[in-house]
């Protein structure tokens, strides 16, 4: 296999990731956590195991 095949099959998993996900579940902006919250006043919630408590 050469650099060139190997890349292309893997971008072309890629792809295919993003495409099943899109056709599992639609985006719904309405109900998607804000991508970016600085000063929003919104509370942390999960995504860090050593995060201190309140």
């Amino acid at each position: 296999m050469t650099r060139r095949f190997t890349a292309g099959l893997c971008m072309a998993l890629v792809a295919l990731l993003i495409l099943f996900d899109q056709a599992e579940t639609p985006l719904n902006p309405y109900h998607a956590p804000p991508a970016f919250a600085f000063g929003s006043g919104q509370v942390v919630t999960g995504g860090f195991c050593a995060a201190l408590p309140q």
